[in-house]
């Protein structure tokens, strides 16, 4: 891996990390949902886990660099680190106790390192020595809980704090309270109190109770306790529905259109307002809705049509307005807004969805579900205000003011009664044997589930016809305006559920590091108040510019988390509403919002300085949005003011890591070419003795030091070209920020803007040096790729071209196939043209054009095999390479960055693809016979 050997007392993080993997196992894991932390409950923007524990874990081993000083040693024990993370960041080895063990040992070992004394080596020692002499893991901004939690699961001790209560008690729930009540057995009577069965018959055995095994089991029991009490209070509300052919099914859901008068007075229909008519577009179960008009009485109704033929394209409303379907009068947006902000928004119901035979059934509406829907008083409901500005906030212009108005009546009813039964729970937890902390702590994740269930239970949940599910208010971090809505039925089986919502909690619960050492939480404010002491260790995630309003969004689930919890949580749900005025957000109901947001940074940034350890590096993930605006006359983007803002707080950037946790496990699978969604800041403190710099020396020191540091990312950590523009900015911007100030001779500063050009030039320049190492024929394609792209140019132009990297065209032409030269017309071949069987021309060895091409072209192909497509076939050609090979790789950059400039993401990712793919490339130059004899000695 990196051969360069860094600077004493450096942590992995700020030499090299396996990021293709790192970055691969975070975006898997958006698709895993059983057992995940984030199914406890939802919270917007949540780093992955795989990445938190990655950066925590390199952050506070030691880079083999700080201990050894053999260069060959230093390689073999950093790819053994590199192994460990590797495997460390995949989900199914996330509660491995041996995996989990090397990682807590590894730390241990850098800890008693620079404490001059042995680390122990048997794990629960190694767990108590953690608790004991290592620095806590804060993170001041804790969210959705992955930092803490991820610190927990490293033995580590973990400290979170977040002004917004929500997002407290999701960390509290993740990392304080299963370490409570970790090994204990459930008290439900159901349970046995010595261990759990599984398996069958000879071969059942009893386990245990382990972790948070019986925490996890007592929440499933007592969630199905609420539900049984909820049916025997509300369960008339929730009928089933008389089938076509006889008998009854299950309701999942009852479909709804929200309605406005008719703007054309003949008409005067009440109109309903789709996106879509359709209702289910699987294959074999494809339905619509047909609207029939009433003239006499001037309503709409609906009947299902169980057919895919005469659907109407879309819907009746979209941004330019609306059409009646009774009259087909146009109506304009203004006049839908108008109207609703008038109060004369009504609903119909459109459709009615079953529980089927392994199918959904849809149906048409009937009266007596009309009616009963209808019929539905809740006894209380919460009555707080909707925010008038806010940011991801639509439905106010829509008349909406309260935050029960995003209900149904029977949502309301429905979530209410679940408020009003987690005291009947604690008294039956009480009587079972539970203590009043257990207790607390069952109603704590049933109340996480009513937050869950509110969520799927609004009528601004959407039904998603693709799937035929209720995808929930947050699908997107806002609350947009729905016209055609679900109201899901928690006492099915099926979407949106309560007992899934409980399931989905006591799963994340049961696989909780209970067993590690405990953690905590603390609601305050980040820019007046550090929780953590003893030198923390800082990662964190801090909120970003007008990204998401938090404060605004969750109260959606405080209106109901409050009535809920604040006899138990007593100071996070004192108010109201979730507290916004200290909150870090550019909102607009904030004066000079952008300012505000700064200025709060730079203080919260200020005091981490201050309280951070100055042996550890601390890790800002920061959410990549890059934007340029206009501010004060000079162009600005988010990037350079997060940059600033570290640097002026006092900080070293000392690494910069692109982490592209939005994307698909392989590159080649992007139909573009994405940049990170996050990039983690890795800095020091500066020395307080830091002096000034001038521009020219900045400049020279820029020049010497990025040629040897690219060098490093590309050839030994094989960053992906992709990647590698962001990934560069931590060793220019090391040079920058060790100097308190960089200026020119007439006392003017250097910006940040000035030193990141800088940095891209010399990335520039790295890749003008590469390409001389290339062939002279490669040279010129290159060359004459960059003057003429892939289109024609003259032969004359091409032939001196070909004179200054001494080469014939004829040459180019027949003797290695890169160019066609017809009719005085010359042009760089296509990649169509680079067949895979094509050989190198004999008696000349094959270009790394050629070869960097055919690779590509094995690439794209789907077939395996020696000779065939993808890795085996690009292999192949690395075979005929032989020494040359490397050249391809950073011809393979090149090409990267020159199509990426030009914003031609198709060819940009193929020769990303190939940079990614380099190592299962040079293992394939074998043929299979070498590999065999390989693995046989």
């Amino acid at each position: 891996m990196n051969g360069l050997p860094a600077l004493a007392g450096k942590k992995l993080i700020e030499v090299d990390l396996p990021l293709d993997i790192i970055n691969a196992e975070a975006a898997r894991e958006k698709s895993i949902r059983h057992g995940h932390p984030s199914t406890l409950h939802l919270w917007w923007a949540r780093r992955p886990l795989a990445a938190c524990r990655a950066v925590l874990f390199a952050s506070l081993v030691d880079d083999p660099s700080a201990y050894l000083t053999d260069s060959e040693e230093i390689i073999v024990e950093r790819a053994q680190l590199h192994n460990l993370l590797g495997r460390l960041v995949k989900w199914e080895n996330s509660n491995d106790p041996n995996l989990l063990a090397a990682a807590r040992y590894e730390i241990a070992r850098s800890v008693a390192r620079s404490k001059g004394e042995a680390a122990p080596t048997e794990p629960a020692a190694v767990l108590e020595y953690l608790n004991r002499q290592a620095q806590p893991i804060y993170d001041p901004f804790c969210g959705g809980g992955s930092i803490p939690l991820e610190a927990q699961r490293l033995g580590l001790r973990a400290v979170g704090s977040d002004l917004n209560p929500v997002a407290v008690l999701i960390t509290k729930a993740l990392i304080e309270l299963p370490p409570k009540f970790a090994n204990r057995p459930p008290v439900n009577p159901d349970a046995d109190p010595m261990g759990f069965s599984v398996g069958k018959g000879k071969q059942a055995k009893q386990i245990p109770w382990r972790g948070a095994a019986g925490l996890a089991a007592d929440i499933r029991y007592y969630g199905r306790k609420m539900r049984e009490m909820a049916w025997e209070k509300i369960g008339h509300l929730y009928p089933t529905v008389e089938l076509p052919e006889g008998g009854a099914a299950t309701v999942i859901a009852w479909l709804w259109a929200r309605t406005i008068p008719c703007a054309n007075p003949a008409c005067g229909a009440a109109m309903p307002l789709l996106k879509t008519f359709q209702v289910s577009k699987k294959a074999g179960n494809q339905h619509w809705i047909k609207p029939v008009v009433d003239k006499e009485s001037k309503t709409v109704s609906f009947v299902v049509q169980n057919h895919d033929k005469d659907v109407p394209a879309g819907g009746n409303i979209d941004r330019n307005g609306a059409n009646c379907v009774a009259c087909d009068n146009t109506a304009t947006l203004a006049y839908v807004r108008e109207q609703a902000r008038a109060g004369k928004l009504g609903e119909v119901m459109t459709c009615i969805v079953a529980e089927g035979d392994r199918k959904r059934m849809f149906l048409s509406p009937i009266d007596e579900h009309i009616n009963i829907a209808l019929s539905a008083k809740p006894e209380w409901y919460p009555t707080s205000d909707l925010p008038e500005r806010a940011l991801g906030f639509a439905v106010p212009g829509y008349g909406f003011a309260k935050w029960c108005e995003l209900f149904t009546d029977r949502q309301l009813a429905v979530l209410t009664t679940s408020s009003d039964l987690l005291t009947e729970v604690e008294n039956l937890l009480l009587d079972d044997g539970a203590d009043k902390e257990y207790a607390n702590a069952v109603q704590t994740y049933l109340a996480l589930a009513v937050g869950k269930l509110a969520n799927g239970c609004s009528s601004f949940t959407r039904w998603d016809v693709s799937t035929s599910k209720a995808p929930g208010v947050f699908a997107r971090q806002a609350i947009s305006m729905v016209w055609d809505f679900a109201e899901t039925n928690p006492f099915s089986s099926s979407t949106q559920n309560w007992i899934g919502h409980v399931d989905l909690v006591s799963k994340a619960v049961e696989i909780l590091p209970a067993d590690s050492n405990p953690g905590e939480t603390q609601q305050a404010d980040a820019a007046n108040t550090i929780h953590a002491k003893d030198g923390p260790v800082i990662v964190t995630d801090p909120p970003y510019y007008d990204n998401i309003g938090y404060a605004d969004l969750s109260d959606f689930f405080y209106i109901w988390l409050r009535p809920l919890l604040r006899d138990i949580y007593p100071g996070l749900f004192s108010g109201i509403l979730a507290p916004k005025d200290e909150e870090m957000v550019a909102a607009p109901v904030f004066e000079n919002s952008r300012d505000r947001f700064e200025n709060l940074l730079g203080k919260t940034l200020e005091l981490i300085r201050e309280r951070c350890s100055p042996d550890f590096p601390s890790s800002i993930f920061y959410a990549y949005k890059q934007q340029e605006e206009q501010r004060e006359g000079r162009a600005s983007t988010g990037w350079e003011t997060m940059l600033t803002a570290v640097i002026n707080a006092g900080f070293e950037v000392v690494g910069t890591w692109p982490m592209r946790t939005e994307l698909a496990n392989r590159p080649r699978s992007l139909g573009a070419n994405s940049l990170a969604s996050s990039i983690v800041l890795v800095c020091r403190p500066r020395r307080e003795d830091a002096g000034m710099a001038t521009r020219r020396q900045f400049f020279d020191e820029l020049e010497r030091e990025m040629p040897p540091a690219l060098a490093q990312l590309t050839r030994q950590s094989h960053i992906a070209p992709v990647d590698l523009a962001q990934a560069a900015i931590g060793p220019g911007m090391q040079v920058y920020s060790r100097y308190s100030r960089v200026e020119t001779l007439g006392g003017t500063p250097v910006t940040v803007r000035e030193a990141l050009t800088a940095i891209n030039k010399a990335i520039a320049d790295y890749d003008r040096q590469e390409s001389g190492e290339l062939d002279g024929e490669s040279r010129f394609c290159l060359a004459w790729l960059n003057s003429k792209g892939s289109g024609p140019g003259s032969y004359g132009e091409a032939d001196t071209l070909a004179t200054a990297h001494n080469v014939v065209i004829d040459r180019l032409r027949d003797t290695h196939g890169l160019i066609s030269a017809e009719g005085g017309v010359v042009q760089l071949r296509p990649l169509e043209e680079f067949a895979p069987q094509q050989p190198s021309r004999s008696g000349f060895a094959i270009t790394a054009w050629e070869g960097c091409w055919r690779m590509a072209y094995h690439l794209g192909r789907e077939a395996e095999g020696e000779g065939g497509g993808g890795i085996a076939g690009a292999g192949s050609v690395a075979r005929q390479l032989g020494s040359n090979v490397e050249r391809v790789e950073r011809l393979a950059r090149i090409l990267y960055n020159y199509y990426d400039r030009r914003r031609d993401s198709g060819n940009a990712v193929l020769f990303n693809n190939l940079v990614t793919s380099w190592a299962d490339i040079i293992d394939r130059m074998q043929t299979p016979e070498q590999r065999r004899m390989g693995d046989e000695v």
